[in-house]
Parts: C-alpha cells; sequence; structure tokens
C-alpha cells in the first residue's frame, strides 16, 4: 500500500462530486474497519486507481446496507427466532390411518403422510432427471417417516382406491418396479372404514357436501378427525359438527396447512408489536386463468357407471331433503338441482366445485384459506357482518358457483374491515396486503413491510432520512429467494402463498406434512391442541357462509354473537 504522500490534494474533498472522483479499492475496504472515517478510508483506496470506484461502491452499499439493519433493529425490535419443529415424541405409538376420497387433495395428503404411488414417484424420479433444480422425489423421499400404517381406503371411484391402495403399499418410497409391501384394505362405504377395528385415526378428503357428515360420524365412532377445509357445507353442520367434537374429544385438525407457514409466524409477531400502527385495511384475493385453477379438473377415462357409486356420491334421500330444505327456507331452489341431481353425470363428479349441489364455491374453497391466514396473524374471529358480489362472468359452462366473487368481512369490535376479491380468469399478482397507519405489509411465501410517508410513528426517521417510505424497509425472506419446482399455474398459486412449502430451521417441508405431522402428535401426546382446532374451524366456517349466504341473498348478512346465528 503507498504513503499518503501519493495522494493528490483536492480543494474540497468533503463535497460529494469531490469524493466520486476518488480512486478507491476493494481491498482497502476489507482491511480497515468503517470506524476509520469515510476520508482516511477513500485516501487509502485511492492507491489503487482501477478497482478505485467499483470498489467505493462495494464500500458504500456495505455501509448502508448496515445501517438499514441497525435502522431495522431500532425501529422493529424483532426478534431473532428461527421458527422449528419439535421433535417427534420418543417411543410414540404406531397410528393406524384410513383415508376417504383418494382424488386429487386425497393423493396430496397421502403423500403427505408419506404415501405415494409407484407411478406418481417414478414421475418425480423422470422430472429430476430432466431437471436437476427439481427437487420433489427427493424431498419426499428425505421426508421424516411419522410412524403410521395406512390401514383403509375408501374411494367411490374405483380406480381412485385403487391408486390409494397403491400408496399405502409402497412404504419405501420407490418408483415403479420397487418392492410392495402390505396393501390397506378397501372399503366401498366410509361407514365400514370408520368402524373398523384397525382404525385410529380418519382424513377425510371428500366433496364439500360429504364434510360435515363424515366428520360427525367419524368422531362419533372415536376416531381421530383430520378433516380438509371447508369444515361444512351448510350452516346446520356447522354447529353440530363443533358440538360432536367438544362432545366426543377427539383430536380434531382442519386441513389449513398455512397455519405451518413461516411468514405468517413473522407477520403475526410484527402485528401484536405494532409495528403497523393501527390496521384498517386488510385485502386478499384469489387471482387464477386456467381451467384447472376453475375447477375444470380433467374427466378420468375410466369413469363411468360400472366404476362409480354415483348414489353414494349424491346421497341418500333423507340428505338430499335436509339440503333442499335449507335452501328453500332462503327461496334459494334455483341454486340447486335435485332433478339433475339424480342423472349420473361425469362432469358434476370430477368438476364438483362448479355446482352448489356440492361445493361451497369460492367462499369456502379458497376464500377461507386467505381468511385463516389473516385471522392466525391478526385474530379477527367471526366478522360482525358480510356483504358480496359477483357472478358467473366467464367460464360459461353450465356452473351454478360463481367464477368472479368480491366480499367485504367488517370487524367493527376492531376498526377493521377485510376485503376478498377474487377472479378465475386472470393471474393479475394480488397479494395480502394487511394496511396499518404507520406500515404496510404484504405477506405471502415471503414477507415485506413498507413505512407508510404520513406515518405518525415513524415521522422523525422519515425527515431524517433514515427511513424512505414506499420502499421495502424490511423484507423476511424464509429460506429461499424463488418458487421452488411448481408444474402448473394452480400450483404456482399457492406456491406465491406459501401453501406448498415452509421453511423452518432453514429445511424446506412441505406445509400439508407438517399440518398433518401437528395432528398426529397431538393424537400421541393427549394434552396438546392443533393449531386449527375445532373452534379455529368454527370461526373459518361461519365467516365463509356468512359470505356465501350474502352472495346467494344478495343483502348484508350479520353475525349475532350473542346467540351465535347469522341473521339478515
Amino acid at each position: 500500500m503507498g504513503s499518503n504522500s501519493n495522494i493528490p490534494e483536492k480543494k474540497n474533498p468533503e463535497k460529494e462530486d469531490d469524493i466520486q472522483k476518488e480512486d478507491v479499492s476493494a481491498q482497502a475496504v476489507n482491511d480497515h474497519p468503517e470506524s476509520i472515517g469515510r476520508r482516511e478510508s477513500l485516501k487509502m483506496l485511492a492507491t489503487v486507481p482501477v478497482l478505485g470506484a467499483m470498489a467505493y461502491g462495494l464500500y458504500k452499499k456495505k455501509k448502508n446496507d448496515n445501517d438499514k439493519q441497525r435502522n431495522i433493529k431500532e425501529v422493529f425490535n424483532l426478534s431473532n427466532e428461527k421458527y422449528s419443529i419439535p421433535e417427534l415424541i420418543p417411543g410414540g405409538k404406531t397410528i393406524r390411518v384410513g383415508i376417504i376420497g383418494c382424488g386429487i387433495r386425497g393423493k396430496q395428503l397421502l403423500q403427505a403422510l408419506g404415501f405415494s404411488t409407484p407411478e406418481k414417484l417414478q414421475e418425480l424420479i423422470d422430472a429430476a432427471k430432466k431437471d436437476s433444480k427439481d427437487s420433489r422425489y427427493e424431498d419426499f423421499v428425505v421426508q421424516e417417516d411419522l410412524n403410521v400404517r395406512l390401514t383403509a381406503v375408501c374411494d367411490i371411484f374405483d380406480d381412485f382406491a385403487e391408486a390409494g391402495i397403491r400408496a399405502g403399499a409402497n412404504v419405501k418410497r420407490l418408483g415403479l418396479g420397487g418392492e410392495t409391501g402390505v396393501a390397506p384394505k378397501r372399503y366401498r362405504n366410509y361407514k365400514d372404514l370408520i368402524h373398523a377395528d384397525d382404525v385410529d385415526a380418519v382424513v377425510i378428503a371428500s366433496p364439500d357436501h360429504w364434510h360435515g357428515t363424515m366428520a360427525m360420524d367419524a368422531a362419533l365412532a372415536g376416531k381421530h378427525v383430520y378433516l380438509e377445509k371447508p369444515l361444512t357445507w351448510t350452516v346446520p353442520e356447522t354447529y353440530a359438527l363443533r358440538d360432536v367434537v367438544r362432545k366426543t374429544g377427539v383430536v380434531f385438525q382442519l386441513g389449513h396447512q398455512g397455519r405451518q407457514v413461516d411468514s405468517y409466524k413473522k407477520a403475526k409477531e410484527i402485528i401484536s408489536k405494532g409495528i403497523l400502527g393501527p390496521v384498517s385495511l386488510i385485502e386478499v384475493c384469489t387471482n387464477r386463468n386456467d381451467p384447472n385453477g376453475a375447477w375444470v379438473y380433467k374427466i378420468h377415462e375410466n369413469g363411468n357407471p360400472q366404476t362409480i357409486d354415483w348414489k353414494q356420491f349424491e346421497g341418500d334421500s333423507k340428505r338430499i331433503k335436509e339440503y333442499t330444505d335449507y335452501m328453500s327456507k332462503y327461496k334459494l331452489e334455483k341454486y340447486v338441482g335435485p332433478d339433475e341431481r339424480s342423472k349420473f353425470s361425469l362432469e358434476r363428479f370430477f368438476r364438483w366445485r362448479c355446482w352448489w349441489d356440492y361445493s361451497t364455491g369460492l367462499s369456502g374453497d379458497l376464500l377461507t384459506h386467505e381468511y385463516d391466514a389473516v385471522n392466525q396473524m391478526v385474530g379477527l374471529g367471526i366478522p360482525h357482518s358480510a356483504t358480496s358480489s359477483g357472478g358467473v362472468y366467464f367460464f360459461k359452462d353450465g356452473r351454478t358457483v360463481p367464477d368472479v366473487l368480491q366480499t367485504t368481512f367488517e370487524f367493527p369490535d376492531k376498526n377493521i374491515t377485510l376485503l376478498y376479491s377474487a377472479t378465475l380468469a386472470s393471474t393479475r399478482n394480488r397479494g395480502k396486503v394487511i394496511m396499518g397507519h404507520d406500515a404496510s405489509m404484504e405477506v405471502g411465501d415471503t414477507l415485506t413491510v413498507k413505512i407508510d410517508r404520513d406515518s405518525t410513528r415513524y415521522k422523525d426517521k422519515i425527515e431524517k432520512g433514515i427511513i424512505k417510505p414506499e420502499t421495502p424497509f424490511y423484507t423476511y425472506v424464509p429460506g429461499k429467494d424463488n418458487v421452488d419446482a411448481v408444474t402448473s399455474a394452480t400450483e404456482l398459486y399457492f406456491a406465491q402463498r406459501g401453501l406448498l412449502y415452509s421453511y423452518l430451521g432453514g429445511k424446506r417441508y412441505n406445509t400439508t406434512f407438517l399440518h398433518i405431522r401437528e395432528w398426529l402428535e397431538c393424537i400421541r401426546d393427549g394434552n396438546r391442541q392443533t393449531s386449527c382446532n375445532i373452534d379455529a374451524g368454527f370461526e373459518e366456517a361461519i365467516a365463509a357462509h356468512m359470505g356465501t349466504r350474502a352472495y346467494l341473498e344478495g343483502r348484508t348478512m350479520y353475525w349475532d354473537k350473542d346467540r351465535e346465528e347469522i341473521v339478515r
């Protein structure tokens, strides 16, 4: 390093334009701490003229980054907690599981339990060979053994049931040609499965119109229940299921795997510490733009009246009458089709989400994900009122559920409005945005906080230039910087919301695996509550039903919290 006498004199070295003319080097920045002071550092950096400008840029960026980190710590005072999962209970008993429904979601739940068909795994093996970044097979193979046995499978479509059986027998998680184990027993009626002596717990992934009934029957049979969302198909079932779960004491988990998302946990901490200031408005959304995302699923080539038990799918006459009477009570007969329900239909069987006869529409299928995420972050509870609008504006395929929906939930006791906006005909990216007086936060698979330019809390720091409003001030990226391997627009939708993977303790996990794991550990423990228990599920279901009723009836629905009743 040269001596100071080699540094040319400057008329005004303190001016920024003069400083930028200095020649600086990266090595000098590394050799001397920040405490030397900028002028002295620059003098030493000037001895290496070629790299000077670049090094000064690095020096300045590093200094700015360090300043920003200090400002973030000073302003936010957030914990350095790294979320992780607890060890499995040592010596925990093997839990015998039965699954009801082996369709699209059922197969995903089986995979979370540790079971997948050789055909599916071979597909993932081949995909990994083509793309080294595709780690889905590796992730599945190294997935922790949850110490469960799949002893029972029920599906009313033969091909789905047989796939569930092959998955249950593939205990070594191999592709085609691998060794298989003992296959689970197939049941053609779910009632036989829930009364089987070798079933301790059931996973229910049936269409919406069977959720509440199957969950109640399973709980009354003494089986622990993991139920896919939404909780129920109708409002009366919501109260009945809550009562049954409470009375039987079974361990219940509603399938909102967002309860395991790392960024949601950090968001809850930020909100609880008042960093955003008073929150008054929250916006959440659904944006999709492909047939699969609008529930126009592939019709299986083997589907026919001989391979599908249509009568069981439809439900007995008593169940149909209960539903039609429920809809008639609110003069909504136009949304149900008892005559259509009695006719075998491949379209209705594989695309059941498109009709109110079996579905809860956007409210129960996708709004519930967004509501549950916000509920766990903010603790909203059941809304005071719900107002909805929308319609079937794009998919003119005979469906009765809307493909565009807007719902406004009001929480006057918390001074908050929650807006849900959905379209199945546009992929425009809109995240969950929580707006406070002092800052706003966008939450998905990552988290970003921006300070409001008119903030009261941060006014002094904004005026001093410590905080630049409307630019990302704090970003939380839980272990990744990109969306991992996805194979469809619908998967991308869930990935961007953190609902495919989460990073805990620096490791990537399938969020559904984490959610099921938590349920199983609560069963083994006997004293722990699941994160999405029956009380959280009741709040989700009532909020969704209020939104649905508001849409169907064309009026604002209110919640009478004293009587626990939806009123008009």
